[in-house]
């Protein structure tokens, strides 16, 4: 079993930048991969970007390449999402996800509550 918080969304002016923060619990983060969707107003969940268990690999959707950056701490049980040059299109709840297998799907098995981002024009 795995629990997700997330934390570090708000409000920001178009072009600024926000970090989000992913604490997971448990001994066994290393053993996950991990992924950050988002759902915007009235729009389905879609995928945002993936690491893998140790980070070596990296995925993003095309609409997020160059302008966020997720990482991780398996030290620190956390997987982060630098998000730079903020839209006004990013707003939206973001939400982390894990899962013992990597991939861009909506499979995944753990998911935390959502943290809100709204980015202003």
């Amino acid at each position: 079993q795995v629990q997700l918080v997330e934390s570090g969304g708000g409000l920001v002016q178009s072009g600024g930048s926000l970090r989000l923060s992913c604490a997971a619990s448990g001994r066994t983060f290393s053993s996950y991969a991990m992924a950050w969707f988002r759902q915007g107003p009235g729009k389905e969940r879609e995928f945002v970007a993936a690491i893998s268990r140790i980070g070596v690999s990296t995925y993003y959707t095309d609409s997020v390449k160059g302008r966020f950056t997720i990482s991780r701490d398996n030290v620190k049980n956390t997987v982060y999402l630098q998000m730079n040059s903020l839209k006004p299109e990013d707003t939206a709840v973001y939400y982390c996800a894990a899962d013992r297998n990597y991939q861009m799907g909506n499979s995944y098995s753990y998911w935390g509550q959502g943290t809100q981002v709204t980015v202003s024009s």
